[in-house]
């Protein structure tokens, strides 16, 4: 290792070359891993592989942090080889840095920070262990993957003119990228379906991720070689020299390929402001629009009726003031229109329900118009009119991945406040900051000109437009929403919310850039036959095969975007846009029809013809798609055109804010992970508590969404299990939410959506803190009226099996209905010799009619409580359980229905069950005093008296309780 220069530089007494700093990384790295390995395996094999549900043989290999985690000595020898390792680590990340500076340039002084960024995370996570402080441990494991990404990506854009290094980054980082979907995959296996062996196969990828990490930066073994620490450079490569026979045009479109362009973009701060300000706008916009039906359905649904408010649903057809005299004088003043659509945010502070509409309703005719206006005035300048639809569409991926975060509550909606969660003063602020950057440059026409004479039908594009519009908004605008279209109950068989919810996001941006870098394939016939199959595949299939469809539809709808927004905005915007939003509105109501047949005018013509919804959307996508075709000029002159290169500076600003929203999904996906650690408030006592509500589409009586009200309930009555009713919000007019998602997570209970949102129902969901070992979704005969769902769902509770059934039984009108289904009902129930429990809407009096369907013999079934005469709707029924109390809880002012609620004793066997349904009825309703029961048995003192915040024990003013 002697140094060549050591004679001229006669002070120098030891040198070596670069690439030692390399190799003692990478030795020191694998030696950390694999000897708290072999350690590990010689020593604690059994335990180590060990996990919360399986050991050995079903799991015969540790993962990474079973090996490294807390076991004495092996955890040692990681310690402090891990510790070695940051000396040449942090070397390493210096050398780079000095090898790729460029005068000028910013990029690998921001590389090199992601680096050190990755240096000091790594030791985080690897020090405090998730036993240590399980919050940090994921904060910084987190913090290390996010910047993982920008430091591979970026070594690959500032890689030196080395074939060979360059060669083997991209094989190493795209088969470490490639390892995280498995990996993923079989986590879920373990974590969510508990599939045994799956936590092995998953710590193979574990352990693969740590050999390619490791890997990926032994790499700059190759390229450390040009310098000798002292350091010198001993052949110029810092210097920008090029060493290789390879052209660097050649090795630069190589880079491009990995990077897509985006680390040679030129970065300003302006031009980031500008993205970032026209992105938050974009998200402004489908915040505001999409909180729009959801502040209409309110009137409605607290009416029972046409309330006369359904009239602000056509506020967005605002763009046909764009016509005639107008559309100057609006282009003029789209600034003023821009800060002026705020008041849809500002909305938050009027209290009255009324106002607040009026105010939303406001804020989003004026961003139609001001968004359309901006469109049409900038289509005659590329760059500019794609800066502003890309702010748009990357706004409803922020939009979408903003629902995901606060569990599909949009955090501006005028709907939250501070109470609930909502960020609103704060979105506010951002929102003024954001709109009057985006309209700091004036427009570029005053609208005065005629339109142009491009070919096509203003007619047909609008027609692509409203459909266009409409399947954003109804299917993309939560990533929740086609995964519970497909969603069929346990065991899961199909996609799950809060694990596979970025597959959708990562299927909307990636058909984004489709659409963006090839319009004319977007806009082909064959991209719209892919579309339509997607569609069918959504609408007729369930599980996987109806998700791959959906997904398939996200890519095309988000890719068609850029050429039908493109071309509409070429002709008049008060028809294209105009009439395509009127068009939009007549799907809404359409959307809303096909599940409100039994109270909307002419509803029985559409009832439960969703599929006819797709049908419609897809046509008018066809139409558009005709329209963008028969405007575009003849081949030869599409071929006279100059081709780009490469793509321009905005997309790279567009597509790396994509990426950051994507990292933004994912850690909140990593946040939302399913815990399974769901434990029974009175274990010890074998107690089961159910309840039923009806929740009233999760908005109180003063337009609050209500999901954290509820969850207060829930928790101080120390319900186990609970039925919720009219709970199916994934719908426009109900903003696309799902209430079950925050209570599941918060409370830390398992979740059953019950039948999905293309099922035509209000909605029944049910929440256990017991595993869900299987559901069956039934959908009651209705022959008339609104269709009933139901939930079979059977619960390993204390090691026995016991059937919940949740129930919503159709309305007074329609007695037939009701007939129908109790008959349907009280059969189901006397399917399952097991234990089970009714959590109900029967819409009876007690003892008359239909109840004595429901308690019967045929059901097997027994009231909660015979004496309590003062019911219509919510009711509780069991068998085979020991029933020991019985309570009415006031709804303050969270919705229009008590919550109801039962305490049973798990019986320890069938014999035991046998017995308990062996005693007379005298003897099973035998009445007791609190005193007289075990404190497990008891119901919370706290709702006693006045109880808290309006809730209160009211009917018998106090639980009752039985021997």
């Amino acid at each position: 290792m002697g140094s060549k220069y050591k004679d001229k530089d006669g002070g120098v007494v030891l040198s070596f070359g670069g690439q030692w700093v390399s190799w003692a990384h990478t030795a020191v790295a694998y030696t950390a891993f694999l000897s708290a390995l072999i350690i590990g395996v010689a020593l604690h094999y059994r335990k180590i592989v060990q996990n919360e549900f399986y050991g050995y043989p079903d799991e015969w290999f540790p993962s990474v942090s079973a090996t490294i985690g807390d076991r004495y000595p092996e955890r040692s020898f990681f310690m402090i080889f891990i510790a070695i390792t940051s000396g040449p680590r942090f070397a390493l990340v210096g050398l780079w840095y000095l090898l790729t500076r460029r005068p000028g340039s910013k990029l690998p002084g921001f590389v090199a920070s992601m680096g050190l960024l990755r240096t000091l995370t790594c030791g985080g996570w690897t020090y405090i262990t998730s036993t240590d402080d399980h919050d940090w441990h994921d904060i910084l494991m987190i913090s290390y993957i996010v910047a993982t990404l920008p430091w591979t990506t970026g070594c690959i854009a500032l890689s030196p003119a080395n074939p060979t290094a360059i060669k083997y980054r991209k094989y190493l980082a795209g088969a470490f990228f490639g390892t995280l979907v498995p990996l993923i995959y079989f986590f879920i296996q373990h974590k969510v379906h508990r599939v045994a062996g799956a936590y092995t196969t998953y710590a193979f990828f574990e352990w693969a991720l740590i050999i390619l990490d490791v890997g990926f930066d032994a790499v700059t073994a190759l390229d450390f070689s040009t310098f000798e620490v002292l350091v010198k450079d001993v052949k110029g490569t810092s210097k920008g020299e090029n060493l290789s026979s390879v052209p660097s045009a050649v090795l630069e479109k190589e880079q491009d390929k990995v990077t897509a362009g985006v680390f040679s973009l030129r970065f300003t701060w302006i031009e980031a402001l500008d993205t970032a300000a026209d992105v938050y706008h974009g998200f402004v916009f489908w915040s505001m629009l999409t909180s729009l039906g959801l502040l209409v359905w309110f009137f409605p649904l607290w009416h029972m009726g046409i309330s006369g408010y359904e009239a602000f649903v056509l506020v967005s057809i605002s763009p046909v003031l764009l016509a005639g005299p107008l559309r100057p004088v609006i282009i003029s003043n789209l600034r003023v229109i821009h800060v002026l659509s705020l008041a849809g945010v500002a909305a938050y502070l009027v209290i009255d329900p009324v106002y607040r509409l009026f105010t939303v309703g406001f804020g989003v005719a004026l961003a139609t118009l001001g968004w359309v206006g901006t469109l049409y005035a900038e289509s005659m300048h590329e760059t500019r009119f794609e800066s502003k639809l890309l702010g748009l569409m990357v706004g409803l991926i922020l939009s979408s991945t903003a629902k995901f975060a606060w569990q599909t509550n949009n955090p501006i909606w005028p709907i939250m406040h501070g109470a609930n969660g909502g960020c609103n003063a704060t979105g506010l602020v951002l929102g003024l900051f954001a709109a009057l950057r985006f309209t700091r440059k004036a427009p570029l026409t005053s609208g005065s000109a005629p339109d142009g004479k491009l070919g096509g039908s203003a007619l047909l594009a609008a027609f692509g437009v409203g459909g266009l519009f409409f399947g954003l908004h109804s299917l993309l605008s939560d990533t929740s929403t086609m995964i519970l279209w497909v969603w069929e109950g346990f065991p899961i068989r199909g996609p799950y919310f809060s694990t596979h919810g970025w597959c959708t996001l990562a299927a909307m941006s990636l058909g984004l850039f489709a659409g963006i870098s090839k319009p004319s394939l977007a806009g082909s016939w064959t991209h719209y036959a892919m579309g339509t199959a997607g569609a069918m595949l959504l609408t007729f299939f369930s599980h996987w095969t109806g998700y791959y469809g959906g997904l398939a539809l996200a890519f095309y709808l988000m890719a068609v975007a850029v050429p039908l927004i493109s071309t509409a905005c070429k002709k008049s915007p008060a028809t294209t846009f105009g009439l395509g939003f009127g068009i939009y509105i007549f799907l809404v109501l359409f959307h809303v029809w096909v599940v409100a047949y039994a109270f909307v005018p002419g509803g029985p013509l559409v009832r439960e013809h969703t599929d006819w919804i797709m049908y419609v959307t897809m046509g008018l996508l066809g139409a558009g798609v005709f329209n963008y075709n028969a405007s575009q000029p003849p081949k030869r002159q599409q071929q006279q055109k100059p081709r780009r290169s490469s793509p321009s500076q905005h997309r790279k600003y567009f597509a790396v804010s994509t990426l950051v929203v994507n990292v933004l999904f994912l850690c909140a996906a990593f946040r939302r992970f399913p815990t399974n650690d769901y434990k029974p408030y009175h274990g010890e006592d074998r107690v089961l508590t159910a309840g039923i509500w009806t929740i009233h589409f999760s908005l109180d009586n003063d337009m609050w969404s209500s999901e954290y009200r509820m969850r207060d309930l829930i928790k101080e009555m120390e319900l186990d299990v609970v039925g919720l009713l009219e709970s199916d919000l994934q719908r426009i007019i109900m903003g696309n939410r799902d209430t079950t998602q925050f209570l599941a997570e918060d409370l830390g209970m398992y979740v059953d959506y019950g039948p999905g949102p293309n099922k035509h129902t209000w909605g029944a969901a049910l929440l256990s803190k017991f595993p869900i070992v299987e559901s069956r979704h039934h959908l009651l005969p209705s022959p008339v009226g609104e269709l009933a769902p139901a939930i079979h769902a059977t619960l390993d509770v204390y090691g026995e099996l016991v059937d919940v059934f949740v129930f919503h039984s159709g309305q007074e009108e329609d007695p037939e209905d009701r007939r129908l289904q109790s008959e349907y009902l009280a059969r189901l129930m006397g399917s399952t010799p097991r234990p089970a429990v009714l959590l109900s809407y029967l819409v009876t009096k007690p003892l008359e009619g239909n109840y004595n369907t429901y308690v019967s013999a045929t059901s097997g079934m027994h009231d909660v409580d015979r004496t309590d005469w003062d019911r219509w709707c919510e009711y509780i029924l069991y068998k085979g359980l020991r029933r020991v109390g019985y309570a009415r809880v006031s709804r303050s002012t969270i919705t229009d229905t008590e919550l109801q609620v039962g305490k049973f004793v798990v019986p320890r066997s069938a014999a035991e069950a046998a017995q308990l349904e062996a005693r007379p009825a005298d003897e099973r309703d035998r009445r007791a005093q609190e005193h007289e029961v075990p404190a497990g048995w008891r119901f919370p003192a706290m709702f006693r008296g006045n109880g808290v915040r309006d809730h209160r024990y009211h009917v018998f003013d106090e639980p009752r309780y039985f021997n």
